[in-house]
């Protein structure tokens, strides 16, 4: 989703929990909570958001240039048409109830715009962050942002990779993610997840991507900027730059946790004789496997 300066996504709320990432500029988030306590935060490129199912809430860009972030639905079946709109449902409500509810004239609402009109629309800049919030309201007890960034990343001499899951982000409670750099020719190793699915957006660069199937299937998929990419539970998979830039990605999981098995790790942490009566392997070759997992290797 793209938002000008001051555009608004319109206050709503979903039956699925969203996550978002920053790619581009500044937004405000706004969001209440279901005991009445408020949420207000800016975010910049590579922070989160997580408003969990049926929290409403707000996006605005910001100046100068608005933003542009990745949503991503814990529901692999989500339909924005699904989504509940404020204007939608003022709009779905007789004016005489409206006015019971609010203890106004039913006249106060002759004016709210038809649902056609809002969604994403312009609204004036709003001013700094403390501008906004609430006089005597109760802060939500866990943010519902996060900097991504300002984690401390798992780096090896070819790439890093930072994971974001209810560990370090406690409301994010059923979307993991990790954020993944790799230099050209490097490659993200071999591996598989063993609690979910596991779902890519690219950021940068090219990448080449194998995927593992059992029963003797496999296939290699080319992605660049803006592609998706999937890897159903449990497939064994490596993702290598073929690009002369960095390749960064992210890798998104229906979990509240990221697990991953380094193929690695596990052959360096079986007895070697076992290893090595199934590879057939030089010494070479056992003496070189890592006990310690390293996500992003060398070319």
């Amino acid at each position: 989703m793209r938002l000008n300066a001051g555009g608004v996504r319109e206050l709503h709320w979903h039956k699925a929990a969203e996550w978002s990432y920053m790619l581009y500029g500044t937004a405000r988030i706004t969001g209440v909570d279901a005991n009445g306590r408020n949420f207000v935060d800016d975010v910049g490129v590579g922070d989160l958001w997580y408003f969990p199912p049926g929290i409403p809430h707000s996006i605005q860009g910001l100046g100068p240039d608005g933003a542009e972030f990745l949503l991503v639905f814990d529901d692999g079946d989500f339909d924005e048409d699904t989504t509940f709109l404020l204007s939608d449902w003022i709009k779905h409500v007789p004016p005489e109830v409206l006015a019971k509810n609010f203890g106004v004239q039913a006249s106060e609402f002759a004016k709210v715009p038809d649902p056609s009109q809002l969604y994403i629309f312009p609204a004036p800049l709003p001013g700094p962050l403390g501008s906004d919030k609430i006089a005597d309201a109760m802060e939500v007890p866990q943010s519902f942002s996060h900097r991504m960034m300002a984690q401390t990343p798992i780096k090896t001499k070819s790439g890093t990779v930072r994971i974001t899951d209810s560990k370090v982000f406690p409301a994010s409670k059923t979307i993991a993610a990790a954020l993944v750099e790799v230099e050209p020719g490097a490659m993200r190793e071999l591996h598989w997840h063993p609690n979910t699915d596991e779902w890519q957006y690219y950021i940068q660069g090219r990448a080449r991507m194998g995927v593992f199937a059992a029963s003797g299937q496999a296939r290699t998929f080319d992605f660049e900027a803006n592609d998706v990419g999937y890897v159903p539970f449990a497939m064994g998979h490596y993702i290598e730059n073929t690009g002369n830039t960095t390749l960064r990605f992210l890798e998104i999981f229906k979990s509240d946790y990221y697990a991953d098995v380094s193929l690695d790790q596990w052959l360096a942490l079986t007895p070697p004789e076992l290893v090595s009566a199934h590879l057939q392997a030089d010494p070479t070759l056992i003496q070189s496997l890592r006990k310690d997992k390293v996500p992003v290797v060398p070319a």
